[in-house]
């Protein structure tokens, strides 16, 4: 639980800020009471100082006023925080009105002759009145923060509703009319969960998020089609079992969203991650490198019990079938020497500790440290090298998807003595990548890329006996369309594992060599109407692939200069951080596609990136038009010059992927069209950032200056409370009134 920031004052919150938006909106308010509760205690009173800050001080008063009318109206409107939220705003109101009284000097007479308590006589009632403000503020914010955290669970409970009622339907009609319901319903859960996947602090629960969001979305399409198999087929007992599965993983990843937003667990306290041995060799070198500092921080049984510890990990490796005999006898041979050379470290060790004088490690001890931790460091090198390298192969092996194809030929000819044998096959193969994640899990470097492994292994764990039921319904069903599109879907969920393995891959690969491997994910959000039949998809022969080839290498060269510029941002978490890390990842993507390489695979693949790619594009303009309203003339004038550019770019990219064209010559064409409009959008994009970059550090140490009166006037016209203003309840409407809340700096 979290208090108020500045670390006290007399009223607690007692409410943990769990999300971006809560904490981003706070920042300013922060910096400005640290700095009026650590002002001089002899500040200078001229009749300009005393002017300036009774001018703050009433400017403060309003605009805690107008912000606690929206909370109190966001109380009205929600019953069960009513009584919170109204003793935040009380609380609020009154730290308001004690700052005015304290800044209200508008003479030096007045200031020393009434005898009246002031902000230069009573400094302590200054900071309580300014701690007060900070924390009551920051109850109503986390408060309001809840009717979205309450948004979420309310639409998780209609979808939760209609998909109950979809398991039970009997008729197509009943079926049709109610999936549609279902679907709209999903949206509106997606987007819910997509802003607050992005605005949680916690990467492990934004990794989190982003699995159980992943399995929502590929599940709503494998829902449609096994529910229409099992109607199409009621008396089939493998369609059945397919439907099944579908609907629990469904409702297991629904429970997983809501114990994220909500931070419980159904099943009491939450489930720790599994120690993974990366985690592990880490945190057996911290201890063995502070013994420099003291010979006493651990016992000597704790270092060696967390060495047996790791050796017993490293059996998921050595026990391994897939493992060569070449690796596991060279995991075996690191393991001897790092346990020999942590023997020898806890010899000196003790020998130190005998020595009266030594407090801190001997020579001796010294080299023993660097030795244990070399030893160890070539044990994570090489079961990095053994789990990368399995990965790899099983990514080539499985390229060409022979056994799906073999499933799907067996299954429309009935032979289902042909699918068990394939079915055996894929078994095979789930096995294999299963223990594959599992291994990854345990070099991959950080939490939330520990989750997406787990994630990885859960859904190739859960897919491949699905496939295998599909696959024996439809050689029950030969002649029945619907299991066979059934089987597709399956199919490419498999496939589109595969494909988010090998992204996987790379981002473990980035932080074992020291590059960013913590890129925001993005994840594409169901939409209504997905569920129809597309155009056909087309490949690039090899004549269209040489031709494109030059374009995707400029197109590659920008995506760089993109990261560059983003790499030099203070502020990793901004808003147009994770938009141009989007942006370029997805760029990025359709580079890998002019050269044949990647995840998108087909031309039907490039048009739905660039349709999407389009899409964050104009939420980056969004977010340059909220910034141009903070610029003077001469800056606005470039920001709005340019986002106009970028928004012409991206309207133009998102007509020429929605565009329907028929043809090799016209398909050619339009990929042409979408990279050079995508180059267009980084262009503009690469140009932007380091514009941004260094007017958002202006509006910041601005914002630590006194403001001029026309400044306080123009804020207070801004932040008038309309109708429309009361009734957009959530942080966000409050964000505005926030930047008000600000107080003068001394000089």
């Amino acid at each position: 639980m979290a208090s108020s920031p500045c670390g006290g004052g007399n009223f607690d919150c007692g409410l943990e800020i769990q999300t971006r938006s809560v904490e981003q909106t706070l920042i300013p308010l922060v910096s400005q009471i640290t700095t009026l509760i650590n002002h001089k205690d002899k500040l200078k009173k001229t009749e300009k100082t005393l002017r300036a800050i009774q001018r703050v001080g009433q400017a403060v008063s309003v605009a805690v006023g107008r912000f606690v009318a929206v909370g109190e109206a966001i109380a009205a409107e929600n019953e069960d925080l009513k009584d919170e939220m109204g003793l935040a705003c009380f609380e609020a109101r009154r730290a308001g009105t004690a700052i005015a009284q304290l800044t209200d000097v508008s003479s030096l007479e007045q200031c020393e002759g009434d005898g009246r308590s002031t902000v230069f006589s009573d400094r302590t009632g200054m900071v309580k009145a300014a701690r007060m403000l900070l924390s009551s503020v920051t109850k109503v914010l986390v408060l309001a923060d809840c009717i979205v955290i309450k948004q979420i669970i309310s639409s998780r409970n209609k979808v939760l509703v209609t998909l109950e009622q979809l398991e039970r339907v009997s008729t197509f009609q009943e079926f049709v009319q109610i999936f549609s319901q279902f679907g709209n319903e999903m949206v509106e859960f997606a987007h819910l969960t997509g802003d607050r996947q992005n605005d949680l602090k916690d990467e492990k629960k934004r990794a989190r998020m982003a699995a159980a969001r992943a399995v929502l979305e590929k599940c709503t399409m494998m829902l449609l089609t096994a529910s229409k198999t099992c109607l199409r087929h009621p008396d089939c007992e493998s369609a059945r079992i397919n439907k099944e599965a579908v609907f629990q993983r469904m409702r297991l990843a629904l429970e997983q969203v809501i114990e994220i937003v909500t931070d419980t667990r159904s099943g009491g306290e939450a489930k720790a991650l599994p120690v993974s041995i990366y985690a592990g060799i880490k945190d057996f070198k911290v201890k063995v490198e502070g013994l420099r500092d003291s010979l006493y921080c651990v016992s000597c049984e704790a270092v060696a019990a967390q060495l047996e510890a790791l050796m017993e990990k490293t059996e998921d490796f050595t026990d391994s079938a897939y493992t060569s005999h070449e690796q596991r006898e060279t995991i075996i041979q690191l393991c001897q020497i790092t346990r020999q050379e942590t023997k020898q470290l806890i010899n000196t060790w003790r020998h130190a500790q005998q020595l009266l004088k030594a407090k801190e490690a001997t020579d001796e001890m010294e080299l023993s440290i660097l030795k244990t931790c070399q030893s160890v460091g070539d044990l994570r090198r090489e079961l990095h090298r053994v789990a990368v390298g399995r990965a790899t192969e099983l990514l080539k092996l499985h390229s060409d998807h022979l056994v799906l194809q073999a499933l799907k030929a067996s299954g429309g000819d009935g032979n289902l003595e042909a699918v068990a044998d394939y079915a055996g096959t894929l078994t095979e193969h789930k096995e294999q990548l299963v223990e594959t994640c599992r291994l990854l899990c345990h070099i991959s470097g950080t939490e939330p890329l520990e989750i997406t492994c787990i994630h990885a292994e859960e859904t190739f764990r859960v897919i491949g006996p699905q496939i295998i039921s599909a696959a024996q319904t439809l050689a029950l069903h030969p002649t029945s369309k619907i299991a066979k599109e059934n089987l597709d879907v399956f199919c490419e969920a498999w496939e589109s594992q595969l494909c988010d393995m090998a992204i996987l891959l790379k981002e473990i690969n980035d932080v074992f060599e020291g590059r960013r491997g913590d890129k925001k994910p993005y994840l594409s959000l169901p939409r209504p109407g997905k569920h129809l039949k597309t155009v056909k998809a087309a490949k690039l022969d090899a004549e269209e692939q040489t031709t494109i080839a030059k374009l995707g290498l400029e197109l590659c060269l920008l995506t760089s200069d993109v990261d560059s510029e983003v790499e030099r941002w203070d502020e990793q978490d901004h808003e147009m951080v994770r938009l141009c890390q989007i942006i370029s990842s997805m760029a990025y993507s359709m580079y890998l596609f002019t050269r044949g390489e990647g995840l998108l695979k087909t031309t039907l693949d490039l048009f739905h990136q660039a349709e999407v790619l389009s899409d964050q594009g104009l939420q980056l303009c969004h977010i340059l038009h909220t910034l141009s309203t903070q610029l003077l003339d001469e800056d606005r004038i470039l920001i709005l010059s340019e986002t106009e550019k970028l928004s012409a770019a991206c309207q133009q990219l998102q007509v020429c992927a929605k565009t329907p064209v028929q043809g090799k010559s016209a398909i050619f064409q339009k990929v042409d069209s979408s990279i050079q409009n995508t180059k267009g959008i980084l262009t503009v994009v690469v140009y932007l950032l380091p514009i941004c970059n260094k007017l958002i550090r202006k509006c910041k140490s601005e914002r630590s200056c006194l403001a001029s009166p026309q400044h306080w006037r123009e804020k207070q016209q801004s932040t008038t409370v309309s109708e429309e203003t009361l009734n957009g309840f959530g942080v966000k409407s409050l964000e505005q009134h926030m930047a008000n809340l600000t107080f003068l700096e001394s000089k």
